[in-house]
């Protein structure tokens, strides 16, 4: 039995880790709204005089437009594969079957920068150019998984008997899975597209590798830090970013907790 003291540690470690994650975060949204261009606190006022300079700078527009192509691209790849691989793992008995489930969600669990290399190895191999395209496929490689991921936990929790039933109901194959297959999965669909996309617009180390002369706004952003120019326009960026990945993650949690019309 837990005592009065561990809950209290383990309530004070929680509140300690979560202020260590979001104390710099909520700093760097503060300063989006910094009358100054210096960087120091307290800071000397509060102004929107960024925002207007962030939009009128064609390069952040550029760069944002072409982060959300690739990202909407990318994560309708990943709706299409991901969700195809989860049913055929899920309904099908062949060999193989288990390490096509681990070669799916094998780049997730490799570290980005290994990933973005090996993709590089291999359009260089092929002779493809670095391209808007590239990035989409780096992108769409991971996003994958995500897709899987939900699918496949969804298809496990729903009975076989539905479309068993709808068979028996005289339902072919694409009218049972557009019936009943896909309204019970629905859910689990949009919450993988959302945190696809999320996970897609701020990948700055695959895009790094698979951009070429392409700029999207993560690169930007890690252009403008390093050389340490406009970093008044980065914190305006940067709350944009974190706004565009925060909202899709929010909704996808909200979808998942929801709960789908499972049968046991």
């Amino acid at each position: 039995m837990e005592t009065r003291a561990a809950r209290i540690a383990l309530t004070a470690w929680v509140i300690f880790v979560l202020l260590f994650l979001f104390i710099p975060i909520a700093i760097i949204l503060v300063y989006a709204f910094n009358a100054s261009n210096i960087q120091s606190w307290p800071i000397a006022g509060f102004s929107l005089r960024w925002f207007a300079s962030a939009y009128e700078n064609q390069e952040i527009r550029t760069a944002l437009a072409l982060s959300l192509k690739a990202g909407l691209l990318s994560t309708a790849i990943a709706v299409f594969l991901g969700s195809a691989a989860a049913l055929a793992v899920h309904r099908y008995e062949f060999f193989g079957k288990d390490a096509v489930s681990f070669m799916v969600v094998l780049p997730i669990a490799l570290p980005g920068i290994i990933t973005g290399m090996a993709l590089n190895s291999f359009f260089v191999f092929w002779g493809l150019g670095l391209s808007f395209w590239t990035i989409v496929i780096g992108h769409a490689t991971f996003c994958i998984v995500i897709v899987y991921n939900n699918v496949i936990a969804r298809l496990r929790r729903v009975p076989k008997s539905l479309e068993e039933a709808s068979m028996d109901l005289g339902a072919d194959g694409w009218q049972t899975f557009r019936r009943v297959t896909l309204p019970m999965i629905s859910t689990s669909l949009v919450a993988g597209a959302l945190l696809a996309f999320a996970l897609s617009f701020d990948e700055v180390i695959v895009t790094t590798f698979t951009a070429g002369a392409q700029n999207t706004l993560p690169l930007w952003i890690f252009g403008a830090i390093r050389l340490g120019q406009k970093l008044p326009e980065v914190n305006v960026v940067v709350l944009i970013v974190m706004t565009l990945t925060f909202v899709p993650v929010l909704l996808a949690y909200r979808l998942t907790n929801q709960a789908g019309p499972m049968v046991k």
